[in-house]
This record gives structure tokens, sequence and C-alpha cells, in this order.
């Protein structure tokens, strides 16, 4: 059977899931409580291990660790969780130099890039990740957000990444925020009374379009209250986490993290 044959399987684009999801570790079983779809349907990210012990299995390993690499990822989480971004971007290099095929999975490294203002690899980062996964919002904003530092809204919004249909309706209305411009204000009105997930997103990614902007106060005054939200203080959900950061980034708070 060909190599291709092989591994291709695994590798098809998948609907777009939340990244709490994406959170859970690749050893662990996923419960069908926390999974709203069935596992066909779950992100490729969880299916890297799969793919990469496959390849080891014919090539006979090469010089990668892939479990080394995940257990890498996976401290970087942790430190970036606890506000160490340059830590966390240590690990995160790391597990590349031990498996450079998580190169184009490792999301979480381009989101501690961006805190330490290395926009040009932030973008190269997400970039990498959109093209292995063609229906990520989130991935596509934060590419956005990379890029516009470097060469201003207009500009970033030129070359802006289209992405597949999100599943949350929030995220496709940021994502069109970002897209084509318009009122942050709307998309957190919108989203005001549903979800506190929904609220939590709207108002992170609302104070996420002011900074682009150059808006300071708008956006501490969006993400502080994306932090003090329920969602932001009681979830285990990464971007949970990376709103605390980005209020100890900014020095807007020394008690979120």
């Amino acid at each position: 059977m060909a190599l291709t044959q092989i591994v291709n399987p695994t590798m098809y684009p998948s609907p777009r899931i939340p990244r709490r999801f994406k959170m859970i570790s690749p050893f662990r079983s996923i419960s069908p409580q926390f999974s709203p779809q069935p596992p066909h349907a779950l992100s490729r990210r969880l299916f890297l291990p799969s793919v990469s012990s496959i390849w080891d299995a014919i090539t006979g390993g090469g010089d990668s660790n892939p479990r080394e690499a995940i257990a890498a990822v996976r401290n970087g989480m942790q430190l970036f969780k606890k506000g160490d971004v340059s830590g966390s971007v240590t690990e995160f290099d790391r597990a590349l130099l031990l498996d450079p095929r998580q190169k184009a999975y490792l999301w979480q490294r381009g989101l501690s890039l961006y805190y330490l203002d290395r926009f040009e690899e932030g973008a190269e980062q997400f970039r990498l990740d959109v093209a292995q996964n063609p229906n990520d919002t989130e991935e596509s904003i934060w590419c956005f957000l990379c890029e516009a530092r470097l060469h201003g809204v207009n500009a970033a919004r030129e070359q802006f990444l289209e992405v597949g249909r999100d599943s949350r309706p929030v995220m496709r209305e940021a994502y069109n925020l970002f897209k084509n411009g318009g009122d942050p204000e709307k998309l957190v009105n919108d989203f005001s009374s549903g979800q506190a997930s929904d609220y939590f997103y709207a108002s992170l990614y609302a104070g996420l379009y002011y900074e682009a902007e150059g808006k300071s106060e708008n956006a501490k005054f969006h993400i502080t209250a994306a932090c003090g939200s329920p969602y932001g203080q009681r979830s285990d959900d990464y971007m949970a986490s990376l709103a605390k950061v980005h209020c100890l980034c900014r020095n807007w708070s020394s008690g979120f993290v």
C-alpha cells in the first residue's frame, strides 16, 4: 500500500471546534459529555500523534521524538497559562527540535509569539496552521492581528486569510468583523445575553479588534470584561487563560493570572 494511502485518511480538513477541546491531551480518551461532535469531526490536531506514530512505524522513527515533543507542548501551554510567555516559546521551540512535523499545528506558539512582539514569526506560524486546517477562524484572525502590527490594519485586511464556516455564531461574526471591518460594540451587544462563552469570546475579540486599531482604552475595557466574566474566571479554555495573560502583558492587572 502506498504511503499516502496510509497517512491521508487522518489529514482531511474537519469542522471547526472550540479551542478548549484542542487542549485535551492526545493520550487521553475524550469523554462524550465534553464532545458535542462525533470523533470523526474533531480537529486534526488531536490526531497528529497518531499520524506521527504511523509515520514512525513505516520509516523506523528517524530522529523525531513525538512523545517528548508533545510533552514539551504541554509544558509550554502550562507556562503560558501561568504568564511565562517567553518560557512557553522555549518549550514550543524545543518541541519543534524534537519533532519538526509539529510546526504546522502549533497555534499555541503563534499566540505566545504575538505577546513577545515577534509578529512576523507569529504570522508565519498562523499561516502554516491555516494551510493545514483551512477551517480555523481564530488562527485567521490572529494572523491578521500579527500582520496589522507589522503593516497596519488596511494592509493586513488586504491579505486576510479566508477560512471555512465556523460552527459558532459568535466566531462567525468576529471573523466577519476582522475581515470586513465594522463595529466591535455591535459584536458584544449581539452576544451579551447569550451563553457565557459567547459573551467571553465577543468581549475578547472586540478588545483585540480595538488593539489592532490602536485604541488601547477600548481594548482594555473589553478584554478585562472578558477576564472578569463567569466564563473567563471559571473555564479551562486556553483562550480564557490568554485573556488573563493579555492583561498581564499590558500591565492592566496583576491579579488575573
